[in-house]
């Protein structure tokens, strides 16, 4: 292949700087249904009141452009993530808190991402929230759907979830969760991150 790695002026470090702090991943996993989503919006608005400069990548929203091309098949599924890795590389090379909202269930892909990036970019957060609840919830029907054999490979039904060894943060987001109170504990362990010197 003739492809050369072009180095620029303007290094992280720079961007950083103009920033006022560090470029970092967070990195939201659980079920479909566990809260991701909400939780990651609830972050991010309050890292923004923070004068953090942020950036949320959703699942959902994510598979409308970038990846609209993918199936939500094993190797669809790794593709997703292995993109979203390469993005999210992209905006804490610029500077930015990106917060990812997505279910991938592979340790391997999550381990992949958390490898693109230098020791300390990567904060997985794992919603905590079990199988059961988030079927109760079943926010877009799709639990009802693969139950019914519509749709094929979800997770947690016809397709493994596997947990985070070692995340840096847990949070219970089941049945008596307080979005506030989550978001706040996030947000507290985060901004130290984001600081620099």
């Amino acid at each position: 292949m003739n492809i050369t790695w072009h180095n620029t002026k303007i290094t992280q470090q720079d961007r950083e700087e103009l920033n006022g702090h560090k470029g970092i991943c967070v990195w939201f996993t659980g079920f479909s249904g566990s809260g991701k989503s909400t939780l990651a919006n609830e972050v991010e608005a309050k890292l923004h009141a923070a004068g953090i400069h942020t950036y949320l990548l959703d699942g959902d929203n994510i598979r409308h452009g970038l990846n609209s091309n993918l199936d939500f098949s094993e190797e669809g599924r790794k593709e997703n993530i292995r993109r979203i890795g390469e993005v999210a590389k992209l905006f804490v090379d610029a500077g930015i808190v990106v917060l990812t909202a997505f279910i991938s269930p592979f340790k391997e892909d999550r381990e992949r991402v958390r490898n693109l990036l230098r020791k300390g970019e990567f904060i997985e957060v794992f919603v905590d929230v079990d199988l059961e609840t988030c079927e109760k919830r079943d926010p877009k029907g799709l639990y009802k759907k693969a139950r019914a054999g519509e749709i094929k490979d979800f997770t947690g039904i016809s397709s493994p979830y596997e947990k985070p060894e070692n995340p840096e943060i847990t949070v219970d987001n089941g049945e008596n969760a307080d979005l506030e109170e989550n978001a706040q504990k996030i947000v507290d362990y985060l901004l130290p991150h984001c600081r620099i010197g």
